[in-house]
């Protein structure tokens, strides 16, 4: 188990004071706000009230007026337009937006994801044919293109436009596109860089309703699918993102999309109240799996479906797929941690490369994830099969992948992604050389105190000032991701209530308690803090602060992070 260095943020007391005074919000979370750089009462108004008035003008991404041209042309000349999308969550979202809208409007329209094993990433020259086959004089591609040069020219030599809507980091050179939406492209004015692969689909579309006097509402109505794309493709819940997130958890909870519905029913958020933790390991894992054990066209199939047989039985398949995966992926998991410890100093290694003959290519990234949170290092999963490897890595903050990847780009068949998530193809003979100069650029680059896991408080709590209003507060600063992650508190000098127990996997549940208030806690996967409950000495407890339900009764719980002994 990974031990947490306490980081306490220094605040301002007096402008805290001032600030929770004039908005006549609870110390606590003036603390909060103040900490994440709201720092006065119109921010906070603002980032309390999230208003499409908030959205930017799509028209500042560079690019836009040639796209939003030239999807009229092909509205004008009733032309079929193919929609190529990325096989995750965000790119079968974007997909399915694009379908939705434009088929609604009356464009020709049809989509194409390719298949993870024998296509891998991006563009490719099969999903080409297809719209080369279909008639389709316009592709547009939705979390993926922005590095496909070879594609993109085929495209064009086959008298294909190609619109390009992506979020990754493009390359010096830009393929030859029609047109290029990506904010991440260099001195491109759009305001905000983070949007992901569906709210940049987003944008185009709504670029598209404002030359063309749709009303917005219209679009408004997709943004269920914008909200599962945007939050399981783990980008900042802030800014435009923030907007885009709330609101469309709004729709996401009154959707009338019948596929949509199924797929909540499969995930068992019937008569629930979505979040974006629901998302991310809820309703995303599902979509996932369509892509990761077989064909991720199901999956948009599933989210554009309005017939209820249908989505039944898709939601159903991917519902089993989802477990199945879990089983690979637990198998998987066993037999990468056996190799890191016969390969690797897991104490000196600064990072770790694994790589296995056919390893599920669809779950080697969920491996890599996982590995990194048991040992706070970046993973590099590489299956091969055939004599090539397919690799997915993931990042600790601080050590950009992608960087690294170019770096070793001379022995890389093909790479991309981004700082915190990257993928890889490379000759299975070429992997001790790859594992060698990357570890060598980690060894540079990765200090040790970047290795030492570190949890952010927030702000110091006293047991008194945990009450409905604060978490009334807490619901307002909602929704919660990367960027704005849920407040980390602490409390000292707490003990505990009653005998703890262990429930579950590992997990404890207990009552913690100061100055006779008595709040329950529970604490995932830290049955071996248990011997702390019950050792009758004062602890302090790094919490967030959360509503628990249980049949039908509503609590106010502690979700315990880490706990240490208060005299130590």
């Amino acid at each position: 188990m990974l031990i947490f260095e306490w980081d306490k943020k220094e605040i301002n007391a007096q402008k805290v004071k001032d600030l929770a005074a004039e908005l006549q919000i609870p110390l606590p979370i003036a603390t909060v706000l103040y900490n994440r750089g709201f720092t006065d009462s119109a921010n906070i108004q603002h980032f309390f009230n999230p208003s499409f008035q908030d959205l930017y003008d799509p028209f500042l991404m560079l690019d836009m007026e040639k796209a939003v041209d030239r999807l009229q042309k092909a509205l004008l000349n009733r032309e079929t337009v193919l929609i190529y999308g990325d096989y995750d969550v965000d790119g079968t979202t974007a997909t399915s937006l694009l379908y939705l809208f434009l088929h609604e409007i009356g464009l020709s329209t049809c989509y194409y994801i390719p298949d993870r094993e024998k296509e891998g990433y991006g563009l490719s020259k099969a999903g080409i044919d297809e719209a080369i086959q279909k008639k389709a004089s316009l592709i547009i591609s939705c979390d993926c293109g922005i590095n496909a040069f070879d594609e993109i020219d085929y495209a064009g030599a086959n008298g294909i436009d190609l619109i390009v809507t992506d979020h990754h980091e493009p390359a010096e050179k830009l393929p030859a596109a029609l047109a290029i939406l990506d904010p991440k492209r260099e001195s491109d004015p759009y305001p905000f860089k983070e949007l992901c692969g569906a709210g940049v689909a987003f944008k185009m579309l709504q670029a598209f309703s404002l030359k063309n006097n749709i009303p917005q509402e219209k679009l408004y109505r997709h943004l269920d699918l914008v909200a599962i794309g945007t939050a399981a493709d783990i980008v900042p819940i802030l800014d435009e993102n923030r907007v885009l997130v709330s609101k469309g958890l709004e729709y996401l909870n009154r959707t009338n999309k019948v596929g949509v519905n199924a797929l909540l029913k499969v995930s068992g958020f019937t008569n629930k109240i979505l979040n974006v933790v629901n998302i991310v390991f809820g309703l995303a894992p599902r979509i996932n799996a369509a892509g990761r054990l077989g064909e991720a066209t199901r999956a948009v199939k599933l989210l554009t479906s309005f017939d209820r047989g249908e989505s039944r039985a898709l939601s159903s398949l991917l519902e089993q797929e989802n477990k199945q995966r879990q089983n690979i992926e637990k198998d998987t998991i066993d037999q990468a941690i056996l190799q890191l410890n016969a390969t690797h100093d897991i104490y000196k290694d600064k990072l770790f490369v694994l790589s296995g003959e056919n390893w599920h290519q669809g779950v080697i990234g969920i491996v890599a994830s996982k590995i990194k949170e048991i040992y706070n290092r970046p993973v590099v999963m590489i299956s091969t099969q055939n004599g090539i490897g397919k690799g997915s890595a993931r990042s600790i903050a601080d050590f950009d992948l992608y960087n690294a990847f170019t770096r070793c780009a001379d022995l890389l068949e093909n790479y991309g992604g981004h700082k915190m998530a990257a993928g890889l193809t490379i000759k299975k003979e070429m992997i001790p050389r790859f594992q060698q100069r990357i570890q060598r650029i980690a060894n540079q680059q990765i200090t040790e105190e970047m290795l030492n896991p570190r949890l952010t408080i927030d702000c110091e709590i006293d047991f008194a000032e945990i009450n409905q209003d604060l978490l009334l507060h807490l619901k307002k600063m909602a929704p919660f991701g990367p960027g704005n992650m849920r407040p980390v508190f602490m409390s000292r000098n707490l003990t505990v209530a009653g005998l703890p127990r262990i429930v579950g996997e590992n997990h404890l549940k207990f009552k913690a308690s100061k100055n006779k208030k008595i709040i329950s806690a529970i604490g995932w996967k830290l049955g071996t803090l248990y011997e702390m409950l019950v050792s009758n000495r004062p602890l302090d407890m790094a919490f967030v602060i959360e509503e628990n339900e249980w049949n039908g009764i509503k609590e106010i719980q502690l979700n315990i992070k880490d706990i240490r002994y208060a005299d130590e």
